[in-house]
């Protein structure tokens, strides 16, 4: 501590021959350093004479209070010094500012500033945090605890990319395992419309440039393109679909190339300067060589539905629409099975390109199965073949053949004409795009007089040897029913009205079966006619297929009655019911529902065969047999109507088919419906080939027409097949009698 002041002598009067100092001056002078003894003072020259010694004024003792205490004896008469603060180590005490400066004296030193009160400050200072640190907190709260489900869902829907993952639509395949439809690799070319804006790529029109780009390359109009890419909220958009690995290529290429350009020194340093103000050199976009619009285009990997054989069975297989889902036949009856589950993949992307740090998701697609068909190649082309060329010859409007495996009902071949080809729907028109040998309903003609002979030999009404007289003209319901061609008096056996095709002994024939009554005849005709098939599902589940229509007998009215034994009038029938009548009487009386699909192989590779067709017997086996000896008298008889169909080496039955055909408007009739149908070997029958041509010009008979039609399938399905010849002599029943 610092001992106490000792009294000054210079203050007990003037006796030391100085006058006193003032005492601002003498209590500012104590507060500066004093020179050690025998050093000169501050501002004073070495050579200047030292002051004399001052004597120390008295201070107070640290430990005693602050206040001044009255000087000793030795300053009597003074006015007592007002006490002095305690200072800071270290620190000058603050100069008076009533302090007079001596002449010659150093200048003294400017006045110290106060500070204020540390506590006082710590308080304010802490406050004004606080108030800070809160504003922070209730941010981060709201941030991370109040929006924050909201701002991520925003973050993952700025930065990813949901990609959806086509499956692989499976094959449609022949009966021998050759694509019919099959899928090949191919692109969609996709765009994210958030990257088009003036904001993303620095210029104010990227959606039109990109569509200049794309439009040549896709074959879209530049119109549409600008308009999916002004539409910046979505965040994807596909601009075609289905495209070649040539297309996504060249794309990928330009990309590249405006890439590299837009990435050059210069074009970086324009991009830094966008949004600035322009007293720094701001721009508002950049520079059309600096610019790739094509920035936010992106391709993604798919399939495209291709048909390897063009129009080969294209109105039985079908085809796909732009989306690349099932629109007609096959294709849109298996949609759900071809098409498989489409999967997804999520991706982070940051200017267009992948982030592969930033995780993702991705659910595998499934592929879809693939559906083998019964169907075999050779034949389907041989019967498209004959029934393209047939159309054509007799000017007709449109045709269809049918063949089928009387064993199994398995169809192995349905062709159409005109056809189409899948590959480029834009060739053909829109009525040329279903199948006709489904969906068209016509009125048979004579082949159904085989399901009214059948209803007569099962009843045991009569045999093929009954003798039935023909007139020329039948008054039946007050109207005069005729043959096709007028002729005496006929005497033919119930043979000879099927080889003759005769109407009046059809009708003749029915009437046996109501023992006069023609309401119980009809009653039974229609009995046989339904388990035939007729006005029923063929089972197939086809898209546009008609099941047909048969009046109810107790519908039927006037001449109708008598109609319906020859095949006209209250009934109709798809060209696939006709065959399967008589494929029925091939196998020996017992129907087969037809069928079109051998079997399908799902995802895994497992194999699963079709059930059979449901059977069902209709006629006898005798019955059988005798029907199919009276339908070769049709073709081997000199008599028959349907000796163009006959094949050397092949016993042949068969029945021709000339019908009367409804107007397009349902009233009336306009045109012919011609038609063959028929079996070989009719001695062990395997196969059933029909012919239907409707509204030929060139002719309209169906022996004529449709019986060569026939003999060119059915003797190409034979080969094919490797069927040996027949054995054995047709049995050329007897067709008519002398009376």
């Amino acid at each position: 501590m610092t001992p106490p002041r000792q009294p000054s002598g210079s203050e007990s009067g003037s006796g030391n021959g100085r006058r006193p100092v003032p005492r601002g001056s003498a209590q500012s002078a104590s507060g500066r350093s004093q020179p050690a003894k025998g050093q000169p003072a501050r501002g004073q020259s070495a050579k200047a004479q030292p002051a004399k010694p001052q004597p120390a004024k008295a201070q107070p003792a640290r430990s005693q209070s602050a206040k001044a205490q009255p000087a000793k004896s030795g300053s009597v008469g003074r006015t007592p010094r007002a006490p002095q603060q305690r200072r800071p180590e270290g620190r000058p005490p603050a100069r008076s500012q009533a302090a007079v400066r001596p002449k010659g004296r150093p200048p003294l030193r400017p006045k110290a500033l106060k500070l204020a009160e540390p506590k006082r400050r710590l308080r304010v200072i802490t406050v004004v945090l606080s108030l800070v640190f809160s504003v922070f907190a209730g941010r981060l709260v709201q941030l991370q605890l109040v929006d924050a489900d909201a701002l991520a869902a925003d973050a993952n829907t700025n930065r990813y990319l949901n990609i959806p993952i086509t499956a692989e639509r499976g094959s449609i395949t022949s009966s021998d395992g050759v694509a019919l439809a099959a899928t090949v690799d191919a692109y969609d070319i996709t765009a994210d419309p958030a990257m088009f804006t003036p904001e993303a790529t620095g210029i104010p029109d990227a959606p039109e440039q990109a569509a200049a780009l794309l439009s040549p390359i896709l074959g879209v109009p530049k119109e549409k393109i600008a308009a999916d890419l002004h539409t910046p909220k979505s965040r994807y958009k596909r601009l075609a679909a289905q495209q070649t690995p040539a297309a996504k290529k060249q794309i990928s290429d330009l990309k590249s190339g405006l890439e590299k350009q837009a990435g050059s020194r210069a074009c970086q340093a324009q991009k830094k300067l966008l949004g600035k103000p322009a007293d720094q050199g701001g721009r508002t976009r950049v520079d059309n060589e600096c610019a790739n619009p094509l920035a936010g285009v992106f391709n993604r990997e798919t399939q495209k539905r291709i048909y390897p054989a063009d129009g080969l069975a294209a109105n039985l297989v079908g085809f796909v629409n732009a989306e690349g889902e099932g629109a007609g036949g096959l294709e849109l009856q298996y949609q759900k099975l071809l098409a498989g589950k489409d999967g997804h993949s999520s991706y982070a992307q940051s200017g267009g390109r992948l982030v592969p740090t930033a995780g993702g998701s991705m659910e595998p697609a499934v592929s879809g199965s693939d559906v083998k068909l019964t169907v075999n190649r050779d034949i389907q082309w041989a019967a498209q073949r004959a029934i393209t060329d047939q159309v054509a010859n007799s000017g007709a409007e449109k045709g269809y053949v049918v063949v089928q495996d009387v064993k199994t009902g398995q169809v192995l071949a349905m062709a159409s004409a005109p056809g189409f080809n899948p590959n480029d729907l834009s060739l053909s028109k829109q009525a040329q795009l279903g199948n006709p040998a489904l969906g068209d309903a016509y009125e048979p003609g004579s082949t159904a007089k085989l399901m009214s002979m059948a209803a007569v030999l099962d009843s045991g009404k009569a045999t093929w040897d009954t003798k039935v007289t023909v007139p020329n003209r039948l008054v039946r319901a007050g109207q005069q029913f005729k043959d096709d061609v007028d002729h005496d008096t006929w005497y033919l056996t119930l043979a000879g009205v099927l080889a003759k095709s005769s109407n009046i002994g059809t009708i003749e024939a029915v009437e046996t079966l109501g023992d006069g009554d023609q309401l119980k005849a009809n009653q039974a005709l229609d009995g046989y006619m339904r388990k035939f098939g007729v006005a029923a599902p063929t089972g197939l589940g086809f898209p546009g297929e008609t099941p047909g229509m048969l009046k109810k007998p107790e519908d039927l009215v006037a001449s109708e009655k008598y109609n319906i034994s020859f095949g006209q009038g209250p009934m109709q029938m798809n060209a696939l019911q006709a065959t399967s009548v008589y494929s029925t009487i091939a196998n020996g009386g017992v129907r087969v529902a037809p069928s079109i699909v051998q079997g399908v192989t799902d995802p895994n590779g497992t194999y699963k065969p079709s059930a059979p067709g449901e059977q069902t017997r209709v006629v006898s086996p005798e019955t059988a047999k005798t029907l199919t000896s009276m339908l070769e008298s049709v073709v081997d008889d000199e008599q028959g109507t349907g000796g163009k169909a006959a094949i050397p080496g092949y016993r042949v039955a068969g029945k021709t088919g000339t019908a009367n055909r409804g107007a397009a408007n349902g009233v009336g009739y306009d045109g012919y419906t011609a038609s063959f149908i028929g079996f070989a070997p009719a001695d062990a029958p395997r196969y059933t080939v029909s012919c239907t041509l409707q509204g030929p010009v060139n002719g309209h008979f169906g022996g004529q027409l449709c019986g060569p039609v026939f003999k060119q399938v059915m003797e190409f399905t034979l080969k094919t097949m490797q069927v040996p010849p027949s054995g054995s002599q047709a049995p050329n029943l007897t067709v008519d009698w002398k009376p």
